[in-house]
């Protein structure tokens, strides 16, 4: 007999789910229309660079939307202070905008059709993802928040993956034990050694090129999750 299929699937966002258009090209296009700020690509790289590496210290920090504002702020000081020249003495409010707009998030074309056949086989879905709130709205701006069973970001949740306490948090509102349900993700550090943490099979979903990864369950894209059994 064929093993049975998980009752639920846990999902990571980015990587996985979304994407992130390269920001640095929109960085620039917004400085020129806004501020008439004329830089390099290499200079906006460096600049929205710092701006996401301060982000991913601090995302939970935003964990609702007062905190959030207060969180964005400080991410766009960040980037000005990058920025050359003339960028370090901009007006706060106008970059922030400038900022928010270079950011645009994608879905991968495998995940609309993997969550739809996911929900007609019954199974849960819940999104697991270190971010801050602002993750329902992007979740629900690409359509995909009406095909999910829940979203727990680590801002709200208090903790961040690897923590088994987020998958807790995920299990609870995927009503799902965790020997009943995958997590799929596409970091090893995050994803799969917080999944096993707290008793969940973990599968490594592996985009595009790049050696194969061993002693884990691994896809290449979520349309495999169809033939998915329990571990």
């Amino acid at each position: 007999m064929s093993a049975p299929r998980p009752a639920a699937i846990l999902l990571d966002a980015l990587g996985t789910l979304v994407a992130l258009e390269p920001p640095a090209p929109r960085l620039r296009a917004e400085l020129a229309q806004r501020f008439g700020l004329q830089i390099s690509e290499a200079d906006a790289a460096r600049a929205i660079a710092a701006e996401i590496a301060y982000y991913r210290t601090h995302l939970d920090e935003g964990g609702d939307e007062i905190r959030l504002a207060a969180l964005r702020r400080r991410c766009a000081e960040v980037l000005r202070s990058a920025l050359p020249g003339e960028g370090a003495g901009l007006d706060l409010d106008p970059l922030l905008h400038a900022l928010l707009a270079s950011l645009h998030f994608t879905a991968f074309p495998d995940v609309r059709p993997a969550l739809e056949s996911a929900r007609e086989r019954g199974q849960r879905l819940v999104v697991v993802s270190n971010w801050d709130v602002s993750l329902v709205g992007v979740l629900r701006r690409l359509e995909l928040e009406p095909l999910l069973d829940g979203i727990v970001t680590s801002a709200a949740a208090g903790v961040r993956k690897p923590s088994p306490a987020i998958f807790a948090q995920a299990l609870e509102l995927a009503g799902v034990g965790a020997g009943e349900a995958v997590h799929v993700g596409d970091t090893l550090d995050e994803d799969v050694a917080g999944a096993r943490a707290a008793g969940i099979e973990p599968v490594l979903i592996h985009r595009g090129d790049g050696p194969p990864v061993t002693g884990v369950r691994t896809i290449s894209s979520l349309a495999e999750l169809a033939s998915l059994p329990a571990a």
